[in-house]
C-alpha cells in the first residue's frame, strides 16, 4: 500500500467575503504504512456541507477554525482497504470525519472515530445524508424543539435540501401541515411531488417582503406554529409576520450572512407580542439522542418512506466548486463528491 498517493483538499488561504476556488488547493502525498491499531479507509463519498464555510473563517463560531494548509474537514463514507485493528476488517463500510481526500488513516481504538454501517437497505451515500448528519439535525430541530402537534403548520427553508427535506416529511409523519421554501420551480416541484410536503414557495419569485408575505400567507391560511430556519434575512423576517402565539423556531442555519453580510431582524418583538420559542442548536451537541433519530430515519429510508436526492460532483478536484455551488443553491438535494 505504501506506494499508493492520496489526493488531497487543503484550505490554502482564509476567504474574504464570498469564498472562490482560489481558497482552496489539490495535494498528493504518499499513502502511510498503518501502524498497529490503525486503519486505512478509501472514501468513495465526501460529504459536503454548508457549515464548512463558517469554518473556512478564522473568527468565532460554533466549530473552531479550519486549520490552514490542512486537509478541510468533513463527513466521509468509505471502505476499509487495510486494517490493524481486529474491529475492522477489510470490506467493512464506515462512515467517519476522514475529510476531503481519497484516503485517510484513523485511529481506530478511539470510541466513535469510525462507525460501521449496514449498506444491504439503505444506500452508502445516504449516511451523509438522510441518515447522517443532515437528517439527524432535521430530526432534532423538527421533533425536539418544534415538536409539532397534528394539524399544526410548519414551515421549512431550503425545503429541497438534504436537511430541509427530512424535516418536512417528518412533520407530514406527524399529522402536521408542511410547507417548503425553495429557490426556483423544479425545486419546488419536487418539495410538493416527491417529499410530499402540502406547498412549496419558489423565493425566486418574491424580491420584497411584501410579496414573500402574500405567498405565505396564502400557503399558510392558519399561520406558521414552528419554523425550521436554514436561511435567515428576508425569508426570518416574513415567517415571523405570519407566526401564531406559542410558536417555535429552530435556528439551524444564517446561510445569508456566511460571507459576513449584516443580517438585521426587522421585527424582533414579534418575539415577545407572539410569546415566540427560538431555540439555535448544533447537532453534535446533542449525541444522546442520534440512536433514536437514526432507528427512525434508518427505517424510514430502508422502507422508502423518506425520501432524498443527492447531486453527485465527481472526483476530488471537483470539490472546491461544487461546495461553491452548494453555498449558492445550485445542488439539488444533498451535495456529494463520489470518489469511487
Amino acid at each position: 500500500m505504501s506506494q499508493a498517493i492520496n489526493r488531497q483538499i487543503v484550505l490554502a488561504s482564509r476567504p474574504s467575503g464570498e469564498p472562490s476556488a482560489a481558497n482552496f488547493r489539490l495535494v498528493e502525498t504518499p499513502v502511510p504504512e498503518l501502524a498497529e491499531g490503525q486503519v486505512l479507509v478509501r472514501n468513495h463519498f465526501l460529504s459536503l456541507d454548508p457549515y464548512m464555510r463558517g469554518r473556512m473563517n478564522d473568527g468565532k463560531s460554533y466549530a473552531d477554525p479550519q486549520p490552514l494548509d490542512a486537509v478541510m474537514l468533513g463527513g466521509t463514507a468509505g471502505e476499509v482497504v487495510a486494517s490493524k485493528n481486529s474491529a475492522f476488517a477489510v470490506g467493512d463500510k464506515v462512515v467517519g470525519m476522514g475529510g476531503w481526500q481519497e484516503y485517510f488513516v484513523v485511529d481506530a481504538a478511539q470510541r466513535g472515530v469510525l462507525q460501521k454501517v449496514d449498506t444491504t437497505h439503505i444506500p452508502l451515500s445516504a449516511y451523509l445524508g438522510a441518515v447522517g448528519m443532515p437528517g439527524v439535525t432535521g430530526w432534532y430541530g423538527l421533533v425536539k424543539i418544534i415538536n409539532p402537534k397534528a394539524g399544526e403548520t410548519v414551515v421549512v427553508s431550503a425545503a429541497s435540501g438534504a436537511v430541509g427535506g427530512v424535516v418536512g416529511q417528518l412533520a407530514k409523519a406527524r399529522g402536521a401541515r408542511a410547507v417548503g421554501l425553495a429557490g426556483g420551480a423544479d425545486k419546488c416541484r419536487y418539495v410538493v411531488e416527491e417529499l410530499g410536503f402540502d406547498e412549496c414557495i419558489d423565493y425566486k419569485q418574491h424580491p420584497d417582503v411584501k410579496s414573500l408575505n402574500a405567498a405565505l400567507k396564502a400557503a399558510c391560511p392558519k399561520g406558521v406554529d414552528g419554523y425550521f430556519e436554514n436561511v435567515g434575512g428576508m425569508i426570518l423576517d416574513t415567517v415571523m409576520l405570519r407566526a401564531n402565539a406559542f410558536s417555535r423556531i429552530a435556528m439551524c442555519g444564517m446561510i445569508a450572512g456566511y460571507n459576513g453580510e449584516p443580517i438585521p431582524m426587522a421585527a424582533p418583538q414579534l418575539i415577545l407580542v407572539n410569546r415566540m420559542k427560538v431555540e439555535g442548536f448544533i447537532v453534535s451537541e446533542h449525541m444522546d439522542v442520534w440512536p433514536e433519530a437514526l432507528k427512525e430515519l434508518g427505517g424510514l429510508v430502508a422502507t422508502g418512506r423518506l425520501k432524498y436526492r443527492e447531486s453527485l460532483a465527481e472526483g476530488i478536484a471537483s470539490a472546491p466548486e461544487a461546495f461553491l455551488g452548494l453555498l449558492k443553491g445550485r445542488n439539488f438535494g444533498k451535495q456529494l463528491v463520489k470518489l469511487v
